[in-house]
C-alpha cells in the first residue's frame, strides 16, 4: 500500500467510524466527519503535538471542533490515536446515557476533549482564549516550556454566528499567530445550500481582520499539509478554507443537506462502504490502519518526551511555579492577604461604590496571584478592572495582565472560557450587567464546564441613574441565577466584595458573576471577622433587639435600605434582623439546619432588591413582601428613581407595619 493509499484508508477509517456509530444510535451528524476527516487525518498525523497517555502535558496542541456537532470526528480521532478514555465500546454507545461519547463534544467526560463545543461559533472564540493564554505564558516562561499551536476546525456555522466576527477581529488585532482556523467549506447548512442565507467572501473577511488566509481542496492531504506549514511559520493568526464535499464517498446524499444530521441508512452506507473500497464490518477498521494511527499517536508523544527533558532543565523555582500555575492552585499566601485586607477595610470603613471595592479588592489580589488577567469590554474606567499590576497586552508585547476586549461582550466572554480551559491564566473581564445578556450563552457554557472564570459586571440596578432603561438590568440577576453552577454574588460593602472575590478565586469548579454598584455604599461590617461570611450564601448582618417580629432579606445597595428600615422599626418597639444575601446558590449548598435558622420564624419577611422578585421566594416564602421592580427602570438622578419605585426604607417600614396590622 502506497503512503497515499494508507493515508487515505486512515481518513475512511474516521468516516466509518463516525458512519457507523451514527447509524446505530439513529442520531447524529455523519456529514462534517466523512468531508472533514481528510483535515483531521493530516492534522493528526502530521502535525499535532499531543500524548493520548498523558493528556494534559502542557505544552501539547490544541484542537478545537468548533463544529461541535462533527463530534463523531473528534471521538474518532481519540479512538483511533489510543486516548483511553475513547474505546470501541463508547464509539458504539454514540449518545447514549451514561457514555463519554455524547451527542457533542463535553469537557470532563473524557480526557482529551479540550472544551464542550456545539453552540456554533464559541469553539472559535475558545481558541482565540487558548492561543491568547499559550502567548502570555511564552513571555513568562519563554519557548523552552511553551510553544504550541491551537487548531480550530469550523463549519459554515460557525462562520455565519456574530461571534466568528469579534473572536477573528480580536485574534487578528493581537496577531495570535499560534491559532490555525481549518475551514470546512462545503457549503452545506440544515436547510441547503449557503446560498440560501449567505454570500459572503469568508476569506476576504479573515483578511480584512488582520488573519492570513489559504485556500486549498479539502481532499488532498499533501495541499492540507502545505498551507498548515505556512500557517506555522506566519507572524498572524492563519484561516485555511478547505473545500470539502459534505458526506465525502455517499453516492446519493454527498453534497447535501441530506447527509448533515441524519443517518444515512443502511442501504446508503452499503453503498458508501463500496464507493470508497471499505469492506470491512461496522466498527472494524483493519489491524495495518489501526498500527498506522496509534503509530501516529506514538509519534506525537515524542514531543512531550522531548519537552520533559526541557522542564526538568529548568531552575526549581520557575518548575515550581510553573507547576503551580497549571495545576491551578492559589499562591499559599493569598487566603491570609484578604483576611488582613478585610482588617483594613473594617477599621477604615470606606464608602464606595462596589465597582470601586472590587478594583481595591483586586489591587490586592493582583499583587499576590501573578496569574490573574484582567481585562474588560471597552468600559475599563467603569468596571474598575485595571490595577497597578495590570499593564494593557499589545500585539507586541504578551507580557501584560489586561486585555483590551473591545466591544465585544460575547466573544470575551468565550475567549475566557478558552484561558481558563488552557490553564495557568486565571481570567476576569467586565461590562455593565445588562450587557450579561450579550455574555450568557458563554457564561453558560462556562458553568455546564465547571471552570473558572470571574465576570465583573458592573452598573447592577436602576442605581445607574441617567442612562435609563436600556441600561438599567431589572430581569438579569434572575436570569444568571438561573444558571445551574454558577455564583452570583451582590455584595453590600468593601467587605462582601473581598469575600466574593476570595469565594470566585477558589472556586476552581464554578465560574462566578460579581454584580456590583455605580453609587457608593457605606460600610456594613465595622466587625472583623477571619471568617468569610459570604461563603455561607446569607447571614445576619444585625439582629433584633428581642424574638424578631420583622426579618429584612436584602442584597448589594439595598442592605443599607434594609438597616435603615431596621433603625426606625426598631425605634417603633418592632425588633427587626437584617439578613445579607450575598450569593442564593451557596445559601443553597448550606445546611438545611442553617437554611432553616437563618430564614427564622419571623411574622413578616421581607427582601428588598432593585430587580424582579423572581427567585426571593426561597427566602420570604409565598406571603412575604417583596420590595423592588415590577417592570423596567426610568432615566433620571438616582435617589429621584428610589422614591420613583418605591425602594426605601420608609416603603419598607410601612410594609412591615402593614403586615403586622
Amino acid at each position: 500500500m502506497s503512503n497515499s493509499d494508507k493515508q487515505n484508508q486512515m481518513a475512511n477509517a474516521i468516516r466509518f467510524l463516525s458512519v457507523d456509530a451514527v447509524e446505530k444510535a439513529n442520531s447524529g451528524h455523519p456529514g462534517l466527519p466523512m468531508g472533514a476527516a481528510d483535515i483531521a487525518t493530516t492534522l493528526y498525523t502530521r502535525f499535532m503535538s499531543h500524548d493520548p497517555q498523558n493528556t494534559t502535558w502542557p505544552d501539547r496542541d490544541r484542537f478545537v471542533l468548533s463544529a461541535g456537532h462533527g463530534s463523531m470526528l473528534l471521538y474518532s480521532l481519540m479512538y483511533l490515536t489510543g486516548y483511553e478514555d475513547i474505546t470501541l465500546d463508547e464509539i458504539k454507545n454514540f449518545r447514549q446515557l451514561g457514555h463519554r461519547t455524547a451527542g457533542h463534544p463535553e469537557f470532563g467526560h473524557a480526557a482529551g476533549i479540550e472544551t464542550t463545543t456545539g453552540p456554533l461559533g464559541q469553539g472559535i472564540a475558545n481558541g482565540v482564549g487558548m492561543a491568547l493564554a499559550e502567548r502570555i505564558l511564552n513571555a513568562e516562561f519563554g519557548d523552552a516550556l511553551v510553544n504550541h499551536n491551537t487548531y480550530v476546525l469550523v463549519g459554515d456555522g460557525c462562520l455565519m454566528e456574530g461571534i466568528s466576527q469579534e473572536a477573528i477581529s480580536l485574534a487578528g488585532h493581537l496577531k495570535l499567530n499560534r491559532l490555525i482556523v481549518l475551514w470546512d467549506d462545503n457549503n452545506i447548512s440544515i436547510d441547503g445550500p449557503i446560498s440560501l442565507s449567505d454570500s459572503t467572501n469568508q476569506c476576504a473577511r479573515f483578511e480584512a481582520s488582520g488573519w492570513n488566509t489559504l485556500k486549498v481542496d479539502g481532499h488532498d492531504q499533501d495541499a492540507i499539509a502545505k498551507a498548515i506549514e505556512f500557517a506555522k511559520a506566519s507572524d498572524k493568526p492563519t484561516m485555511i478554507a478547505c473545500k470539502t464535499t459534505i458526506g465525502f464517498g455517499s453516492p446519493h446524499k454527498a453534497g447535501t443537506s441530506k447527509v448533515h444530521g441524519s443517518p444515512l441508512g443502511a442501504e446508503e452506507i452499503a453503498a458508501t462502504r463500496k464507493a470508497l473500497g471499505w469492506e470491512y464490518e461496522p466498527f472494524v477498521v483493519p489491524q495495518d490502519v489501526l498500527d498506522a494511527w496509534r503509530l501516529a499517536g506514538l509519534n506525537s508523544a515524542k514531543k512531550r518526551i522531548e519537552w520533559e527533558k526541557r522542564f526538568a532543565a529548568a531552575d526549581a523555582s520557575v518548575r515550581a511555579e510553573f507547576e503551580r500555575r497549571m495545576r491551578g492552585d492559589l499562591p499559599s499566601a493569598f487566603d491570609q492577604a484578604i483576611i488582613d485586607y478585610k482588617k483594613k477595610l473594617s477599621e477604615d470603613k470606606p464608602k464606595v461604590a462596589t465597582r470601586k471595592s472590587s478594583e481595591m479588592a483586586l489591587e490586592v489580589i493582583n499583587g499576590v496571584v501573578p496569574e490573574t488577567i484582567g481585562g474588560s469590554a471597552d468600559l475599563t474606567g467603569s468596571n474598575n478592572t485595571l490595577t497597578s499590576q495590570t499593564k494593557p497586552i499589545t500585539p507586541d508585547n504578551y507580557h501584560g495582565r489586561f486585555v483590551h476586549y473591545g466591544i465585544r461582550e460575547l466573544g470575551m466572554s468565550a475567549a475566557m472560557n478558552g484561558m481558563a480551559l488552557h490553564g495557568g491564566v486565571i481570567p476576569y473581564s467586565g461590562t455593565f450587567l445588562c450587557f450579561s445578556d450579550y455574555a450568557r450563552p458563554a457564561m453558560r457554557l462556562s458553568s455546564l464546564m465547571g471552570i473558572r472564570v470571574a465576570y465583573v459586571m458592573t452598573h447592577d440596578s436602576i442605581g445607574l441613574g441617567e442612562d435609563g432603561p436600556t441600561h438599567q438590568p431589572v430581569e438579569h440577576l434572575a436570569a444568571l441565577r438561573a444558571i445551574p453552577n454558577h455564583f452570583v454574588f451582590r455584595p453590600a460593602d468593601a467587605v462582601e466584595t473581598a469575600e466574593c472575590w476570595q469565594i470566585a478565586l477558589n472556586s476552581t469548579k464554578t465560574p462566578s458573576t460579581l454584580a456590583l454598584t455605580r453609587q457608593n455604599l457605606p460600610t456594613v461590617r465595622t466587625q472583623h471577622d477571619d471568617d468569610n461570611l459570604c461563603a455561607y450564601g446569607a447571614y445576619e448582618l444585625a439582629t433584633a433587639s428581642d424574638d424578631a417580629k420583622v426579618t429584612i432579606f436584602a442584597t448589594g445597595s439595598e442592605v443599607e435600605i434594609a438597616l435603615n428600615a431596621r433603625t426606625q422599626l426598631e425605634a417603633k418597639g418592632i425588633p427587626t434582623r437584617v439578613v445579607s444575601v450575598p450569593c442564593f446558590e451557596l445559601f443553597e449548598n448550606q445546611t438545611a439546619a442553617y437554611q432553616k435558622a437563618l430564614i427564622g420564624n419571623a411574622p413578616v419577611r421581607i427582601a428588598v432588591e432593585a430587580a424582579i422578585s423572581m427567585g426571593w421566594e426561597r427566602f420570604i416564602g409565598e406571603n412575604g413582601t417583596f420590595i423592588g421592580m415590577k417592570g423596567f427602570g426610568a432615566s433620571g438622578p438616582i435617589n429621584d428613581l428610589y422614591k420613583h419605585f418605591g425602594i426605601t426604607a420608609e416603603a419598607v417600614v410601612a410594609a412591615a407595619e402593614a403586615k403586622l396590622g
